[in-house]
């Protein structure tokens, strides 16, 4: 007896698609918008034109590897990519080069074991204690991120690479650290990123190093809170002003690099100039005037009289207004000689 044709054996006769697969095979068509590609089985696969580099340069009869990519489009074909085949290839030659210690890059896919992903057949684990020299609160949100890592195990038979984040960046730390050591000095100019704000000041990154910048430092003139002046993420010049190699501790200047207003006012004095200024101190020598734009200077008793028997106290008084020249300026050590000009 004859057996009854039963077409879902014949079904299973043929080899299953699934997406992700790689198999070989051969144009049997070409059309305007892709080729016919028979990779064995029941049905052929459909590649479009735009999964090629060059299109034209395709012709029936070349063989190469595809990846499925869809188990059947709407005209019933499977769906298949040379271009993914050939990055897997890529991605497998990449792997088969990792050693020990070897540094890569990779996007992370998703969290299972560690963090995860793929380098072409090989599967990437980066366990969680060796994704951040930090706290990491929510893993999968570094889904989808890129991020360089070492080799730390490799199993060639399982496919399998296991690789630490934290451990490279402690290595790139240590490197960059160094680095900043040998380059930095007094009174060197540096850009820094402000990343803490303390009531008494603030910590600057240079270059990866954290640097103090104490709020006296911030400005001239008096500030409350350093929140007045700096915000977290803002980035400015500093001048280096203190460099402790021992204990590595570098502390820094922001009012460094602006001018002193006491220098400001002090240049825009004309010497030979006459001002109306007030008497603020005496002292056994003479006494401190203060002008209208707010400098102070010297009027020293040999300026004020040729009588060495007198004292400044029987000249002028704290308060008194007077008239002064100035005779010298020395705006680098902030300095104002006056002379005191007599009433005719």
């Amino acid at each position: 007896m004859s057996e009854k044709f039963n077409m879902e054996l014949i079904d299973k006769t043929f080899t299953s698609y699934k997406k992700g697969q790689s198999f070989d095979g051969v144009v049997v068509l070409k059309r305007d918008d892709g080729v016919i590609f028979n990779i064995g089985g029941k049905n052929d696969a459909f590649i479009p034109a735009s999964d090629f580099e060059d299109y034209s340069q395709i012709k029936i009869g070349d063989r190469f590897a595809v990846v499925i990519t869809k188990q059947k489009n709407e005209d019933g074909l499977i769906e298949a990519s040379k271009s993914l085949a050939d990055a897997l290839k890529i991605a497998n030659q990449n792997a088969q080069t990792l050693r020990l210690g070897s540094k890569f890059t990779f996007v992370a896919t998703g969290v299972g074991d560690g963090l995860l992903s793929k380098m072409g057949d090989y599967k990437i684990i980066v366990p969680f204690d060796q994704v951040s020299e930090h706290y990491v609160k929510n893993f999968k949100s570094l889904i989808g991120k890129q991020f360089e890592a070492v080799v730390t195990e490799i199993d060639k038979e399982n496919k399998q690479i296991v690789a630490s984040i934290k451990l490279l960046q402690e290595q790139t730390r240590i490197a960059t650290e160094k680095n900043f050591w040998n380059i930095i000095f007094i009174n060197k100019i540096v850009k820094g990123k402000v990343e803490r704000i303390m009531p008494y000041g603030a910590f600057v990154n240079v270059e990866g190093v954290d640097c103090f910048l104490h709020i006296s430092n911030i400005s001239y003139e008096k500030i409350n809170k350093v929140e007045d002046v700096l915000k977290v993420g803002q980035e400015c010049q500093f001048k280096v002003i203190k460099v402790d190699r021992e204990n590595k501790k570098v502390e820094l200047s922001l009012k460094a690099l602006l001018e002193d207003p006491k220098t400001t006012r002090i240049k825009e004095l004309l010497v030979g100039e006459t001002y109306q200024g007030e008497v603020i101190k005496l002292l056994q020598f003479g006494a401190i005037v203060k002008v209208p734009n707010g400098a102070t200077g010297l009027l020293h008793i040999s300026n004020c009289t040729e009588d060495k028997t007198k004292k400044i106290y029987e000249l002028v008084k704290v308060g008194d207004q007077v008239q002064v020249e100035v005779i010298s300026k020395d705006e680098e050590n902030q300095r104002v000689s006056f002379r005191l000009v007599k009433e005719k």
